[in-house]
């Protein structure tokens, strides 16, 4: 099964809630008319895609309707469509020009950081990069343990200290092994806090801190991991740590798990960072780089 198809799968739940709905709305009038949108932005709504996010593409869509005199309901629904593309415009590969550069993971526990971490690194050494992991979430020891289990499964090096550690002397070890063992790619894994903001502000100032003096110059990558299930909490969360860390992108997981598939839309309206990788599943190839286009059609098709 391609990817597209699982993805379709994978969305099913978004769709049936809500993009189902869209569908049949658009088939129950014949004509464009203001009763037709008002009853589209509520859906919209409902599909967790967000208020002002919801406003903003019904805005756009009347617009459209007006400047191309569109009357019939199917024809809205492609312009709806490609609006939709546009608004969450397309997901931004990588930046890994340096040798090594770094990709930090930051997110709260239970998001699916350590999986998000396996599958990228799983999928960077596929395409025949040299990926070291660093496990500076000393919080938890089970977090450690996680993500070795991870780094023998994919076969890549992890460099880790004991529980209560400090973070920041593990990301000191790992990119001196970095350099040492020429990796391509260091993929730092961090605590899952949030609850005490100025902690977790200090420790990410800290470990950047550490990368820029030893790895001076190095691409980064901070990528937040978000899970989906948590619908507009989930974009609550990103607000406090775009506080916290300079985030360069971000994983939405869970997404197979979930009816709130829209938050896509409202986490690039309220927060304008590209969503670079979206799950929908547990096996490696299920989480894969973020396509709008793919996306959008996904939650049409039936």
């Amino acid at each position: 099964m391609g990817f597209f198809e699982k993805l379709k799968e994978g969305l099913t739940k978004t769709k049936n809630a809500i993009f189902k709905q869209v569908d049949n709305l658009f088939k129950s009038f014949v004509k464009v008319d203001e009763d037709m949108l008002e009853e589209l932005e509520e859906l919209l709504i409902m599909a967790d895609v967000g208020a002002a996010s919801s406003e903003e593409i019904i805005s756009r869509l009347r617009e459209k309707i007006k400047e191309d005199r569109i009357t019939d309901p199917e024809e809205c629904r492609i312009a709806l469509r490609d609006i939709l593309v546009d608004m969450i415009g397309e997901g931004e590969p990588l930046k890994l020009d340096t040798k090594p550069s770094v990709i930090l993971v930051i997110g709260v526990n239970g998001v699916g950081k350590t999986t998000s971490i396996a599958k990228i690194a799983h999928r960077l050494k596929e395409n025949g990069k040299h990926v070291m992991l660093a496990a500076a979430d000393t919080f938890r020891a089970a977090a450690i343990d996680q993500l070795q289990i991870w780094a023998d499964r994919v076969g890549v090096e992890l460099i880790k200290h004991t529980e209560g550690s400090d973070p920041a002397a593990v990301v000191f070890d790992a990119a001196s092994a970095a350099k040492k063992r020429q990796a391509d790619v260091l993929i730092i894994d961090t605590a899952g806090r949030l609850h005490n903001k100025k902690n977790l502000m200090d420790e990410l100032a800290k470990i950047n801190r550490v990368v820029d003096r030893e790895l001076p110059g190095c691409s980064r990558e901070t990528l937040l991991v978000l899970d989906a299930t948590t619908g507009q909490n989930a974009v609550s969360q990103a607000k406090e740590f775009k506080h916290a860390a300079d985030i360069t992108g971000l994983i939405l997981t869970k997404l197979d798990g979930t009816a709130k598939g829209g938050i896509v839309f409202s986490i690039k309206k309220e927060l304008d960072i590209p969503v670079k990788f979206i799950g929908v599943g547990e096996k490696y190839d299920d989480m894969q780089t973020f396509d709008a286009k793919q996306f959008v059609d996904a939650l049409f098709e039936a």
